[in-house]
């Protein structure tokens, strides 16, 4: 995960499950995610047995110039793309998967956007499975909101483990960017097959070389 939208929804998630492998989606408070809401959705099962959008926030539905409400999920990407769509959704419904996909979605004009789309189970029993999500988008040009996205292709694809994703998560609620400098050196042993040491700025430099 690398927009701040994506990780702030999962912390949220992870943070009301408690250990279960989906929070009960009554569990899920608007109130708390509320600068969220724009970009998230909600997908649930149609008579067919087919992800569709539940809910969808105002600006999701902007970025695509329409009303999400009841279409096909798996119908936003390229054709091509649809039934592995369609497969990661149901794995999030049946297997409480999480999934990250990044795509690249294009308007009607030829117009490009990169996205990141963050999928996460919720428990609404047995009949009624949910997922709860969010769209962001890397960035956000002028022309969002009047040139809907139209098509889109899958660019990576990441199945997460929620168990293991915490503990890189949870020391870093802000997006930092680490240091350059690399840990302080271990003991003279851990490096004597290379011979001696020095940092320089973020370098570390062995000594060496030919003696003449």
């Amino acid at each position: 995960m690398k927009l701040e939208g994506s990780i702030a929804l999962f912390q949220y998630w992870n943070r009301l499950r408690h250990g279960r492998p989906a929070p009960r989606r009554t569990e899920v408070e608007p109130a708390d995610i509320k600068s969220l809401l724009a970009d998230t959705f909600i997908l649930e099962k149609d008579t067919r047995g087919e992800a569709v959008f539940r809910l969808a926030g105002t600006r999701l539905c902007a970025v695509y110039g329409r009303e999400l409400k009841g279409f096909s999920f798996p119908s936003l990407w390229r054709v091509r793309d649809q039934r592995l769509i369609a497969r990661l959704i149901h794995g999030v419904f049946q297997q409480k998967s999480v999934v990250l996909i990044a795509y690249e979605g294009f308007s009607g004009t030829g117009r490009s956007s990169r996205f990141e789309l963050l999928a996460l189970p919720l428990d609404g029993g047995a009949q009624h499975p949910r997922c709860l999500g969010a769209i962001s988008a890397v960035e956000r040009p002028f022309w969002h909101g009047a040139d809907p996205i139209v098509d889109a292709l899958v660019d990576s694809i990441r199945v997460i483990d929620p168990d293991a994703e915490p503990m890189f998560l949870k020391t870093r609620p802000e997006i930092a960017v680490p240091s350059l400098a690399p840990a302080e050196l271990g003991a003279p042993e851990t490096i004597s097959e290379f011979g001696r040491a020095r940092r320089v700025r973020h370098l570390v430099v062995f000594e060496g070389g030919r003696d003449e």
